[in-house]
């Protein structure tokens, strides 16, 4: 997992309330195992119509999100089954963060596991940062996780709270596996001890 270190990304504002996994990758694509390739399938049914085709309104087909690394959101973000192709897709897509006032518990916990960074804030925040966004190629946000700090295109700093443990592995660029290995040492050692005391097991 790559490191998470401070950016400055464009946002693209997603005002819905209670977006859920299924509308973050439909169930269809569901089929893979891998977390690359999912990208272009992320929110498909608001992105293409029935023949594919990309509908030119929403908003991750505009030429000023196409490329956008941060998602402003309404309440609620994630919600709906516990599918980790959710984060999945849209660490694909290239989204590092999302903002909202709440996510779902399991949604949020996986965004961590695949180097996301899903920051809750206060409603009247997020309306600011929702506002900002809305200036398309203009709306770079920079966030600093470190710091704990967004700071908007106008320079507006705002702060936010995060887990310490949760903040060392993005910094280390740390999932499950890595923190593992971290103690490769100490296992290592464990194993050997256990061999000698215990040779028949």
């Amino acid at each position: 997992m790559e490191k998470f270190e401070k950016f400055s990304g464009v946002a693209a504002p997603m005002p819905l309330v209670n977006i859920d996994t299924d509308m973050i990758i439909p169930k269809q694509y569901l089929k893979t195992i891998k977390r690359s390739g999912l990208g272009v399938s992320a929110f498909a049914e608001m992105r293409y119509d029935e023949q594919g085709n990309e509908i030119p309104d929403f908003v991750l087909n505009k030429p000023a999100y196409r490329e956008s690394q941060i998602i402003v959101a309404g309440d609620n973000f994630g919600c709906g089954s516990s599918r980790e192709h959710a984060p999945w897709a849209l660490a694909d897509f290239g989204i590092k963060v999302v903002i909202s006032t709440s996510f779902a518990d399991i949604f949020y916990n996986n965004c961590f596991k695949n180097g996301m960074l899903p920051i809750v804030m206060p409603q009247e925040v997020v309306d600011v940062l929702m506002k900002d966004s809305e200036k398309g190629q203009n709306a770079r946000m920079e966030v600093d996780l470190e710091a704990q700090t967004i700071t908007t295109s106008d320079g507006e700093v705002f702060s936010f709270e995060i887990d310490p443990f949760r903040k060392h592995c993005l910094l280390e660029g740390l999932d499950d596996i890595g923190l593992t290995l971290e103690k490769a040492a100490s296992i290592d050692t464990f194993e050997t001890g256990l061999a000698q005391s215990r040779p028949w097991v």
